[in-house]
């Protein structure tokens, strides 16, 4: 069994006895996406919510064009999409008081990207621990599905 690191504006995917993690996820959102029968799962680091207009950068750091990439991948260990469920984390409002910014608001327009392609793709959120003022670090373990989310703050729990 072997932790794999998935980085900021990264993706990853694995079989289980792996653990997938990322850490400091402020306005950032990490998305999974497991595959029950197969056990294998995948994790998206993303910091913005979409690809459109930034053709050509890293795909791994928009939630619609992670989210396609990473079923793509866990495809290719032989877990089709009508398998997956998602979870995800993060989206926290880092940027100080002010709500009414909307250039501020990234990690609400994170959570609701990552949604809606989610929903789109006809992929289950099974799990949603997103918004809050406080930074997050997950682990996807792959064996059960479980998804750790320890929360700078408010310790630990698992969705």
């Amino acid at each position: 069994m072997g932790t794999i690191v998935v980085g900021m504006a990264d993706l990853k995917v694995a079989k289980a006895p792996d653990i997938l993690t990322t850490l400091g996820l402020g306005s950032c959102i990490g998305i999974t996406l497991y595959a029950p029968a197969k056990k294998v799962g995948g994790m998206a680091h993303i910091m913005l919510p979409t690809y459109k207009g930034f053709e050509g950068q890293n795909i791994a750091k928009f939630a619609d064009s992670a989210i396609i990439e990473l079923v793509n991948q866990i495809a290719r260990l032989g877990a089709p999409r009508a398998s997956l469920v998602a979870k995800i984390a993060g989206g926290a409002h880092m940027f100080g008081r002010s709500q009414n910014n909307d250039m501020l608001k990234i990690g609400e327009r994170n959570a609701a990207a990552s949604l809606a392609i989610l929903k789109q793709l006809g992929i289950p959120i099974k799990a949603n621990d997103t918004g809050g003022t406080h930074g997050r670090t997950i682990e996807l373990h792959v064996e059960t599905g479980a998804l750790k989310i320890r929360t700078v703050g408010a310790g630990e729990k698992f969705i």
